[in-house]
């Protein structure tokens, strides 16, 4: 284990020791997305939306099987009553009372202007949006769920620095009361570096604040247990970073950008509907069978008290003489809500396009803060340990030194961030692409 690292697992304990009760849980990221994946009420809810829609697909193609139907009833006849046509010499007509019917008819469509493969193409449309819901939706979770834990890594890395800076003014206020009692150090010296030492004490307590409400996020959309303490993987600022051209990330969101996915796919569900508004303009022509059994024969006077069956097959044609001018307005609508998809598709590749540019920016100037970083850091410990040195030889006076001190904790925190941030932009730069 690396210093670096044993410092961050020595500060994670000293952190944790406060909860006697909490769960502490070293988490890398790829495990933190497989909880999310798991446990997200987010992506379950569009995971059961994709679930639908593929009941979807399965209820369309349905579509295609004959429609069958079956009724059977009994019935309680009462007496007829037969007059002349002016309702004239009035007579009772006796009825069986006891009236029964079944009937079975089925139907198979065999064209229908193409509706049926537009519907069920319609719905297997839907799906791969669905689909594409619950990718973007996981890419929305996990670009989140990154953003807490690279913050609250930050934030823990923050404390390294306090104590390491807090540590540091300790001994120097050691050394002091010592030179103190020598007679070379005045009192205010020392209180003044005894208050430097209570704000890295406050700053330590603060950041520790955030840390907690961080945690409590990360927990929230994890479902963990509350008592949960998510110690980030101390071996994150070691991980490869592929560093790319901006056209091979221009390409790679070209390819994988759910949005630009989703708008090519509103532009094929328009044409769909399309052809189903043309197919309500054909005729629709269906293979007909039905079976009848009914009694009694009413139609006869007198009644006949018999069961008759009948039976036939057959074609039947349908034709809507109305679409020819009600559909029209439809059909137009259609064709202009495809132009509308085909816009809004155009419109989604230059946002992307512009998305892409800007996090490529914000990468590369990640990259040179760090560069800025490194060489601040360098020189301020350079600068601090001048300082300290003609300090302790009487040629700097304390203010010099806070100077020196102050210098070079923000250089450091100033370090950390930049890492950290290179990280982030990288991760950005994947989810603007959705290759999270």
């Amino acid at each position: 284990m690396s210093k670096r690292s044993g410092l961050m697992v020595l500060c994670f304990i000293t952190l944790c020791s406060q909860y006697l009760h909490a769960q502490a849980r070293l988490m890398g990221i790829e495990e933190m997305f497989s909880l999310a994946d798991r446990n997200s009420k987010s992506i379950q809810g569009y995971r059961t939306g994709r679930e639908a829609a593929v009941e979807a697909v399965k209820a369309a193609k349905a579509q295609r099987f004959p429609d069958i139907e079956a009724t059977v009833s009994a019935s309680y006849l009462g007496n007829g009553r037969l007059w002349d046509r002016d309702f004239a010499n009035g007579m009772k007509i006796d009825i069986p009372h006891f009236g029964n019917n079944f009937a079975l008819e089925a139907q198979q469509v065999i064209y229908a202007g193409g509706a049926i493969d537009s519907n069920i193409e319609m719905a297997e449309l839907n799906k791969q949006l669905a689909d594409l819901d619950l990718e973007k939706n996981n890419q929305d979770i996990r670009f989140l769920l990154i953003g807490y834990y690279l913050n609250l890594y930050k934030q823990k890395n923050q404390i390294l620095v306090l104590q390491k800076n807090l540590e540091l003014t300790e001994q120097i206020i050691e050394n002091m009361k010592a030179r103190n009692e020598q007679g070379t150090v005045l009192e205010n010296d020392i209180t003044r570096y005894e208050l430097q030492k209570e704000t890295l004490k406050l700053q330590i307590v603060q950041v520790e604040d955030a840390c907690k409400v961080i945690n409590h996020r990360l927990v929230t959309l994890l479902h963990l247990s509350e008592d949960t303490v998510i110690l980030p993987d101390s071996t994150l600022l070691d991980r490869h970073i592929s560093v790319l051209e901006k056209k091979e990330w221009q390409e790679i969101a070209a390819q994988h950008n759910i949005d630009l996915q989703q708008a090519q796919l509103e532009i094929e569900i328009n044409r769909q509907r399309v052809r189903m508004e043309k197919s309500k303009r054909l005729p629709k022509i269906a293979l007909v069978a039905a079976e009848h059994l009914d009694g009694p024969i009413t139609i006869e006077v007198p009644v006949l008290d018999n069961n008759f069956n009948y039976w036939y097959v057959g074609v039947g044609v349908s034709y809507s003489l109305s679409s020819l001018f009600k559909e029209h307005r439809n059909l137009k609508q259609s064709k202009l809500n495809v132009r509308r998809a085909e816009e809004n598709y155009d419109l989604a590749k230059e946002q992307v396009g512009n998305a892409v540019q800007e996090c490529y920016v914000n990468f590369q100037t990640a990259f040179t803060d760090l560069h800025v970083q490194e060489k601040s850091v360098k020189l301020a410990n350079e600068n601090y340990s001048v300082t300290n040195n003609r300090y302790e030889n009487g040629l700097a006076i304390l203010t010099e030194m806070l100077d020196a001190s102050t210098t070079k904790l923000n250089a450091e925190l100033g370090l950390v961030n930049a890492r950290i941030n290179i990280l982030y932009n990288y991760y950005k730069m994947q989810y603007v692409t959705h290759t999270l």
